[in-house]
């Protein structure tokens, strides 16, 4: 199928949802970068900041933008979820374009006019850039930024290739024809994690395009410790699960490697002790897993600082075991339990990635 019907006027009016929660930290930030937008008239631009009950003070940083712009407007997410907080800025946006930008982002100043040009010039139904991770301050926040572009953290996914253009199955944040909504539907509002991956899923089976331009520039600020990045891709594993179980497969064969890989690490230690031969095959995998992450940690320090060699073989640990127990947990619950999806699953203290 072709893209969603209707042709894209010259200057079309735009709607960027920012859903939130405790984002006190980051949201003036992503503000000011979307405020700071060129190539895009200020009378034809609108931001819904999509709030899910925040404590800390972020309601009260947004309201202060819009008090200065009237651009801004905050909008109440009861639910407090990602997907629940973009359905309801999409009933409420009055643009003929949605732009979704997260709060831990910042956005070039022509973000949402290339997000524009790129959606009408290669006829895709949803369009976005690349996912660059912005480096932390800390040797810790500055080894996940590096993991995190890595093809062995990303499993190969085009998403985190800085270069690449082209079709792919899913992309970072998104870019989307208000009408495209009625033809495929909202956000899943049963996922807490996972909702953008399962709508490309959506889009991919309705035989859509979804296109990635490097052209399109955001900075997407990575978790700075590893608790946190434990527990953000804890919740990611757990609930592709869940999008699997509905789709009855998975996206990609990436989405499946961490959980073989966490299962292969938990079954075949008991089974090392029973002969000697399956503990040598035990000690060669985990070897081979060593060597790999040991190589690709010591090509990074060598570009990035040597200072962060000791901390990058943590990091991609964390990535692969973190994304792999969450989806052992989700199948566990999800599949042998048959339990239903709510949110006692791995916590979500934040809305946002």
């Amino acid at each position: 199928m072709s893209a969603t019907t209707g042709t894209i006027p010259p200057f079309p009016f735009i709607s960027v949802l920012v859903p939130t929660r405790n984002e006190a930290g980051h949201i003036r930030r992503c503000l000011e970068s979307l405020l700071a937008q060129s190539g895009v008239p200020e009378e034809g631009l609108e931001i819904l900041v999509c709030d899910g009950m925040s404590g800390d003070g972020t309601p009260e940083i947004v309201r202060e933008f819009a008090r200065r712009d009237p651009r801004v407007r905050l909008l109440e997410n009861p639910r407090r979820i990602v997907s629940a907080g973009l359905n309801e800025g999409i009933r409420q946006a009055r643009g003929e374009i949605i732009l979704r930008v997260d709060a831990h982002t910042v956005v070039a100043e022509d973000y949402a006019a290339k997000c524009v040009e790129v959606l009408r010039r290669t006829g895709s139904d949803n369009a976005g850039g690349p996912w660059r991770a912005a480096a932390g301050g800390s040797a810790v926040g500055r080894s996940i930024a590096a993991v995190f572009q890595h093809p062995l953290a990303a499993g190969g996914a085009r998403n985190r290739d800085t270069q690449y253009e082209g079709s792919v199955d899913t992309v970072y944040l998104g870019c989307w024809r208000k009408t495209l909504f009625d033809e495929v539907g909202l956000f899943d509002e049963e996922l807490v994690r996972n909702q953008d991956d399962e709508f490309n899923l959506r889009l991919t089976r309705a035989g859509k395009k979804i296109w990635q331009s490097p052209e399109i520039r955001c900075w997407y600020s990575v978790r700075g410790t590893w608790g946190t990045l434990w527990r953000q891709y804890c919740q990611y594993g757990f609930w592709k699960i869940r999008v699997m179980q509905k789709h009855r497969l998975p996206a990609s064969v990436r989405h499946v490697v961490p959980l073989a890989f966490v299962c292969g690490l938990l079954a075949g230690l008991p089974l090392a002790f029973l002969h000697p031969a399956l503990a040598w095959i035990y000690a060669a995998a985990c070897g081979l897993y060593l060597l790999l992450v040991g190589f690709a940690s010591v090509r990074i320090a060598v570009k990035q600082g040597i200072s962060l060699l000791p901390f990058l073989p943590v990091s991609f640990a964390v990535f692969h075991l973190a994304y792999g127990f969450g989806s052992l947990f989700g199948a566990l619950h999800f599949l042998v339990l048959r339990r239903k999806a709510y949110q006692a699953g791995p916590s979500a203290k934040n809305l946002t990635r």
